[in-house]
């Protein structure tokens, strides 16, 4: 994939995630209309992908059908999702006093970074997400080869 193409994937993933978070989206078909009023055009089937690989739920609440977000309660994000969102979007790890920059694509870094958020990594207090870089803070005691060695295990888990 060129990273053009990953940019955009990202931005509509990403865009996706806040839609099915604010808004009451019951079927793929509403999502890809609901993308198309904010510009993203995107094919049935690309958003079958997406929702796979986002990990979103369909579930039944009271008022019907809707897609949710694993993790928005007590379900937390699988690690395949992150392992996923790793392979493809993070360009390389460097180390700092503060924690661990990741590089992504232009327009990665938000998806990636709500991905290691939602997966609630012990060693892993939080991220702050740019376009392209994120800062992976970690919990006192815990340093940026300790933060990167938790990222590069969940790439190389199988699965």
């Amino acid at each position: 994939m060129s990273r053009g193409n990953a940019a955009v994937k990202a931005k509509r993933q990403q865009t996706i995630l806040s839609l099915v978070g604010r808004e009451r989206l019951g079927s793929q078909e509403e999502i890809r209309a609901r993308l198309a009023t904010l510009g993203l055009e995107a094919t049935q089937s690309t958003i079958s992908r997406d929702v796979e690989e986002l990990g979103l739920a369909r579930v039944h609440d009271h008022d019907g059908l809707r897609y949710v977000v694993p993790g928005n309660g007590a379900a937390p994000v699988p690690l395949r999702l992150l392992k996923r969102l790793l392979d493809e979007f993070a360009l390389s790890f460097t180390r700092s006093d503060h924690g661990l920059v990741v590089r992504t694509p232009p327009g990665a870094a938000p998806a990636l970074a709500e991905g290691i958020d939602r997966v609630d990594l012990p060693d892993v207090a939080g991220t702050i997400a740019g376009d392209n870089t994120i800062l992976v803070i970690g919990h006192p005691g815990m340093d940026a080869v300790r933060i990167e060695a938790a990222l590069t295990e969940v790439m190389e888990a199988n699965g």
